[in-house]
Formats: structure tokens, C-alpha cells, sequence
């Protein structure tokens, strides 16, 4: 648990802000909707008609006049890209970096084996995940409320678990990339999250990349998509979790062989 400890404690400013920034955004975000709400109709007709835009950001497949369609798109693709970035800068750096700031030789002379401290570092990247997305969460529920909205707790949970579940997916291909990186990458991580988001928007633009939905994590956290069925795709969730074991199964095995100077 010492290794734990120790990666929180070196990450929590880096947690604080990130979960700062993504709950304020969505916040003011829910707060502008009693402002924007009775202009919604028309925003939703001018969004309807905008073609290969629409398509894109999934504005065809709900009402951007309700509370769900609003959250969906505009809270979503927050969420969404935000924690995706956080998730992936997390995991991309944990390993590697004992090799960028030579701090592994002080680490490795410890009476630990590589295993664990494999395993420790990535509890601590699967935890800060999961304490940005719990505070997210409730920061979310409090704003619907506080404008006087009914919570719809099926769909936004849904959605919040999509998104959970996407940045856990992330974190595990970014942290198997991470064993191969002697200097650290936090291009690499970010260049990750970029590239599934847009396999997403591709996917959504024309039927015959629809197949890229199954090896992006954006494909079965789309807000519109949960709203409309209320309900998560389960065969690309187990394929995204198929994809973050392969990660984090490549990350044991690799640097639990490497020769690290």
C-alpha cells in the first residue's frame, strides 16, 4: 500500500484541478439550460438541419430541447473528452516515469517485487479515476437539482458509468504503452484519447465505418445513443474491457522483463 500512497500523494494536485475543471465545466454547463430553455426549439431545429455536424456529435439521434438531449451533447462530450485526456496522462506516465526522473534503481533496491509495484501503480491510476468520476457524478446530480430539474437518474447513471468505463479502458491500452516508454509521453497519451475520439465521429458520419465503434470506447459511451435506448451496448463494453486486459496484461509482462539502468 506504501506505493499507493506515495503515487496519490504525488498526483493529488494533478487530481484536484482535473476534477475541479471537468465539474465546473459541467456545471455552468446545467446551469445555462434554464437560460437557453425556452430558445431550445429553435437551437434544436438549426442543430437538426446542419447535416454531416449533426451526425457527428450524435444532435440527430436526440431532443436538444430536453434536459437529457442538452446533457447528452453538451455535458457528454466534457465528460467525455476530459476524463478521457485525464485517464490517458495518468496512465501513460505511471510507469515510464521512474525511468525519466531515474528514480527506479531507489525504488527497485526496496524490498518489493516488480510485480507489485506494477500492480500498486495501477490501483492508484484505477483509483484517482474513480474518485474524479464519483465527485463528477454527484457534482452533476446536485446542478440538475439546484435548477429545479428532475434528476433522471437511469439515464445520467447510465451515462456516467459509460464514461467511468471509457476512461478505465483508456487507462489500461495507455498503461500497457506505457512499460515500452523509457522517457514518458504525455503526446502519447493524449495522441490516444484524440484518435478514439475521432473513430468515433468517423463512425458516426458514414454506415460503412460503423465498425469502428467496436475498437473505440467512445462508440459505446455515446450520450445520445444511451439516452435513446437507455441502455449500454454490452458487446462493445466487453470488447473494451478485452482491450484494456490485453494493456494491462502487455504492461506486467513487459516490464517485469525490462532491463531498466
Amino acid at each position: 500500500m506504501t506505493i499507493i500512497r506515495h503515487e496519490l500523494k504525488q498526483s493529488r494536485i494533478s487530481l484536484i484541478i482535473w476534477t475541479v475543471a471537468i465539474g465546473f465545466l459541467l456545471a455552468v454547463c446545467i446551469f445555462m439550460f434554464p437560460e437557453m430553455k425556452g430558445e431550445m426549439e429553435e437551437v434544436n431545429d438549426v442543430f437538426s438541419s446542419m447535416g454531416s455536424f449533426t451526425q457527428a456529435f450524435g444532435m440527430d439521434k436526440v431532443n436538444f430541447g430536453t434536459l437529457l438531449g442538452f446533457y447528452a451533447v453538451e455535458c457528454g462530450n466534457i465528460l467525455g473528452l476530459g476524463g478521457a485526456f485525464f485517464a490517458s496522462l495518468c496512465a501513460i506516465s505511471v510507469l515510464s516515469k521512474e525511468e525519466k526522473e531515474r528514480t527506479a534503481e531507489f525504488l527497485f533496491t526496496h524490498p518489493v517485487s516488480r510485480v507489485r509495484v506494477v500492480a500498486e501503480k495501477l490501483i492508484s491510476v484505477l483509483l484517482q479515476i474513480v474518485i474524479l468520476n464519483a465527485v463528477v457524478y454527484a457534482i452533476a446530480v446536485l446542478s440538475i437539482a439546484f435548477i429545479g430539474e428532475t434528476v433522471p437518474w437511469q439515464e445520467i447513471t447510465l451515462m456516467h458509468t459509460a464514461y467511468l468505463l471509457l476512461q478505465l479502458e483508456l487507462a489500461g491500452v495507455c498503461f500497457g504503452v506505457s512499460a515500452f516508454l523509457r522517457r514518458g509521453s504525455i503526446g502519447t497519451g493524449l495522441g490516444i484519447a484524440v484518435i478514439m475520439y475521432f473513430l468515433n465521429i468517423i463512425a458516426n458520419l458514414t454506415e460503412s465505418a460503423e465498425f469502428l465503434k467496436y475498437i473505440t470506447p467512445f462508440g459505446y459511451a455515446d450520450g445520445a445513443e444511451i439516452v435513446r435506448n437507455v441502455s449500454l451496448d454490452m458487446n462493445m463494453i466487453a470488447i473494451g474491457i478485452l482491450f484494456a486486459v490485453i494493456g494491462i496484461s502487455a504492461g506486467f509482462v513487459k516490464y517485469c522483463r525490462k532491463d531498466i539502468p
